[in-house]
């Protein structure tokens, strides 16, 4: 059994030039997540990153969106986390995730960091604990390695970024379990699509 989420991360580079790129549908994903539960998203440098505090399910969850560039997203997990006395498994982090086409979400526990440079920081950030949970958001790939920097950063065309805007919206329809820690449940509803 996972334990309960206290802390949803969002990845992403910030700065306007990388709005709505593929790599950061982390960052759209606690966006949204934010608005829904009418939270406020809030610069705050002590913890490198944007927060906000939200009530899901009778639960109190914090949001974060590092403001730091990807490869150094540990920083503001770590922060926040050793502050908060947050213990990893009560983390979910949301990604991009090139191994799965747009338009799939999939929620997975634990594991290593896939050549995911915010994941591998965040992993070294948190004393290589890899328990936390992940909520993929696929992006599809380029087909050649030598082209992914190129392709994460670029904006996806509009009728694949819908699908990752679909995505977003069914990961959402699962938080408030994900919220209390009803993690089988949450995968159920989510995979079936």
């Amino acid at each position: 059994m996972k334990a309960p989420v206290q802390l949803i991360v969002g990845l992403g580079n910030p700065g306007q030039q990388y709005q709505q790129t593929r790599h950061n549908a982390g960052e759209d994903f606690v966006v949204e997540l934010c608005h829904r539960f009418q939270g406020t998203l809030a610069e705050n440098t002590k913890f490198f990153g944007k927060t906000a505090r939200i009530s899901v399910a009778g639960k109190d969850i914090r949001l974060l969106i590092p403001t730091t560039y990807m490869n150094r997203s540990g920083q503001a997990v770590g922060a926040i986390c050793q502050f908060y006395k947050i213990p990893p498994e009560s983390i979910l982090v949301a990604h991009d995730e090139l191994d799965l086409d747009p338009g799939i979400a999939k929620l997975k526990i634990g594991g290593g960091h896939g050549g995911h440079n915010g994941l591998r920081d965040i992993i070294s950030a948190l004393g290589n604990n890899r328990d936390f949970a992940r909520l993929r958001l696929g992006i599809g790939h380029p087909g050649n390695a030598k082209m992914v920097a190129d392709f994460v950063l670029k904006k996806a065309p509009t009728k694949e970024y819908t699908l990752t805007e679909d995505a977003i919206s069914r990961s959402l329809n699962v938080i408030e379990d994900v919220a209390i820690g009803e993690w089988n449940r949450a995968m159920k509803d989510l995979h079936s699509h």
